[in-house]
């Protein structure tokens, strides 16, 4: 079979992971990120292409005659990029426009999930401020505030207060926080228990459930602040276990991707479930429509298997034959960001440390929010740096983690120093 040309689209952690694990395919000749970081453009040809310009990206595919592009992030999914480059025909990674929905539209993947009977927190949809502000007026107990949209990981509100629910509707719908984003907004009911990140390779009919991972949404430690786009995962998480995820598997995934169908919307690609394992079970907080991150990170540092096999496999409707191996031991990241994320940050603080961390064995040093000026690279974002360590337990890779973390600085660095404890303290407990 001869090398394949391949294109990642997007620029974070989660695409530097992508394209480092095909990078260790034999089968991959030549590899494009659009637009990269200065992590890709050590294993990749980085290309100033945005992730949303879909015409010139097609129109790039067609003259690099790109054998498999493979799209990182939700915008461009949910724009339609997979049906412009089928149309082309030009083979590519990901669901549909109308697919995509299931995150683009969290009113839409609500009404879904009720219709196909997938356990959910209790919600209702409002798309005027003044029926929000009168339902929540007269609840007595948390909720959490969604704005229905894209926004970044960063839509979501948590309001163990009923008054600060009063305030995220404000926030989402007058002062528009999050733009069109919250044209529409959910109010749901607050669950409790853990949260867990289940990926699944879906090609239309056959799902194949990949290891499980844990993400730390929060800014602060012991899960506090607002929400950012994750600060750190790892994998595999105890609370997964192959009860909960047959579980999953049965009452999410099965029932949803059917949906889906039946909605004239078949899915093709990976589909990401958060849960929470309530006392009644697994309970969907969302869906997304693409790899999640950081939780790539930690899967693909994972991976033994060749990354380009299983993604043909998706495009091309042979998951049932896949053979999916992963390394026993477990991986954790640990984001580094930018001082002020999620909110205002700066950019262009020069990174030192970087190649001595990456030297380290059992460490994975994947760039998010970074660019390359000359031989400095600097930051270019609010999360900068996915620093992923492996080891025989979740403690002994918390610690690899960290200690690549500890080699590298740039001004105003934060991580929360907590990432791996729960899945510690549960298997110690």
């Amino acid at each position: 079979m001869s090398p394949m040309n391949v294109l990642v689209i997007g620029g974070g952690g989660r695409e530097h992971a992508i394209a480092t694990a095909l990078a260790r395919s034999p089968r991959v000749s030549t590899i494009y990120c659009a637009p990269g970081n200065a992590g890709t453009a050590e294993i990749a040809e980085n290309v100033p292409l945005s992730e949303g310009n879909l015409s010139a990206l097609t129109a790039f595919a067609k003259e690099k005659k790109i054998d498999l592009t493979i799209v990182g992030p939700e915008a461009p999914l949910c724009e339609g990029i997979v049906d412009q480059f089928q149309a082309a025909g030009l083979r590519i990674f990901g669901p549909s426009k109308a697919a995509a929905r299931i995150e683009g539209d969290k009113a839409y993947a609500k009404k879904l999930m009720k219709l196909a009977h997938v356990p959910t927190a209790e919600a209702r949809i409002f798309q005027h401020h003044d029926q929000a502000h009168d339902y929540v007026s007269t609840r007595d107990t948390g909720m959490v505030v969604k704005a229905a949209g894209l926004a970044a990981g960063k839509g979501v509100i948590v309001c163990p207060d009923p008054a600060d629910a009063l305030l995220a509707i404000e926030r989402i719908m007058i002062d528009r926080d999050f733009g069109e984003a919250g044209d529409t907004v959910i109010v749901e009911e607050l669950l409790k228990g853990p949260e867990l990140s289940v990926h699944a390779l879906v090609d239309g009919r056959t799902i194949y459930v990949l290891d499980s991972a844990q993400d730390h949404k929060a800014l602060g430690e012991g899960d506090t602040g607002p929400n950012t786009g994750g600060m750190g995962t790892y994998s595999p998480a105890p609370i997964a276990t192959e009860e909960v995820l047959a579980m999953v598997e049965r009452d999410v995934l099965v029932p949803i991707v059917d949906a889906m169908r039946q909605d004239d919307a078949p899915y093709c690609g990976v589909l990401y479930a958060g849960l929470m394992l309530t006392p009644a079970g697994p309970k969907v907080l969302e869906f997304n429509c693409r790899f999640g991150d950081p939780e790539t990170q930690v899967l693909l540092a994972r991976l033994e298997s060749d990354l380009l096999d299983l993604l043909e496999a998706t495009v091309d409707g042979k998951l049932a034959d896949a053979d999916v191996r992963w390394n026993p031991n477990p991986a954790v990241c640990v984001v580094m960001a930018s001082g002020g994320y999620p909110g205002i940050f700066h950019k262009g603080k020069p990174i030192t440390g970087l190649a001595e961390a990456a030297a380290m064995s059992d460490v994975h040093v994947y760039h998010a929010g970074t660019r390359k000026t000359g031989d400095q690279v600097l930051t270019n974002g609010g999360r900068v740096l996915g620093v992923t360590g492996l080891g025989q337990d979740i403690a002994a890779a918390k610690t690899r983690a960290y200690e690549g973390v500890n080699m590298i600085d740039f001004d105003g660095a934060y991580v929360r120093r907590d990432i791996g404890d729960k899945a510690i303290n549960a298997t110690t407990s």
